[in-house]
C-alpha cells in the first residue's frame, strides 16, 4: 500500500425547530459542513424532493461536485505536465440517482461535461487523451461503484 492521507470535516445539524425529531415533518434537514482552517462552512440540506431546502447544497450535489473537481484538478495537473496551457475550465456535471421502494437509493451514473480552453489548437487531441488518464487517476472516480462518463469539449483561443 502506498501513502495514506487523512481528511476530516465536521457535519453539524442546524435544523432543530424546537421539537427535535418528534416526527418526520417536525425538523429541517439543514446542516453545515465545516473544517478547521477553512474560509467558510458549506450550507447544506437534503434535496427539495426529500423535504430539504433547495437553496442549500445537498449530499448528492456534493458528490457530483467532488467528481467534477477531482477530474478538473487532474486535468490541470496533466496539462501542465504536458506543456498544454489551459486558460479556462468549466464543467456542467450531472448525475442520476435511483430511489428504491424501501426509500434507499444509489447513483447509477454521473456525467462530466468539461469545457476546456487551451492556447494551442494542435494540442486538442492531446487534451482529449488526457481525459482518459485523469479519469484513471481521480481518487473520487476510483472510489465510486457507478460509471462516470465524460463528454469533453476542448477549444483553442489565444
Amino acid at each position: 500500500m502506498g501513502k495514506q492521507h487523512k481528511f476530516q470535516l465536521r457535519t453539524s445539524w442546524t435544523g432543530n425547530t424546537g421539537k427535535g425529531t418528534a416526527d418526520y415533518r417536525s425538523y429541517k434537514r439543514d446542516h453545515e459542513i465545516a473544517g478547521d482552517g477553512k474560509q467558510a462552512s458549506i450550507p447544506c440540506s437534503s434535496g427539495p424532493v426529500f423535504r430539504g431546502d433547495g437553496a442549500r447544497y445537498n449530499p448528492e450535489e456534493l458528490l457530483i461536485g467532488s467528481l467534477s473537481a477531482c477530474h478538473m484538478l487532474w486535468m490541470l495537473h496533466l496539462c501542465a505536465d504536458a506543456g498544454i496551457v489551459v486558460t479556462e475550465y468549466s464543467d456542467a456535471a450531472s448525475g442520476v440517482m435511483s430511489e428504491e421502494p424501501d426509500g434507499g437509493g444509489r447513483f447509477t451514473e454521473v456525467t462530466l461535461n468539461p469545457r476546456i480552453t487551451i492556447t494551442d489548437e494542435a494540442r486538442i487531441p492531446d487534451v482529449e487523451a488526457l481525459h482518459v488518464k485523469a479519469h484513471e487517476l481521480c481518487f473520487i472516480a476510483r472510489s465510486v461503484n457507478f460509471p462516470v462518463r465524460h463528454l469533453p469539449v476542448t477549444v483553442a483561443r489565444r
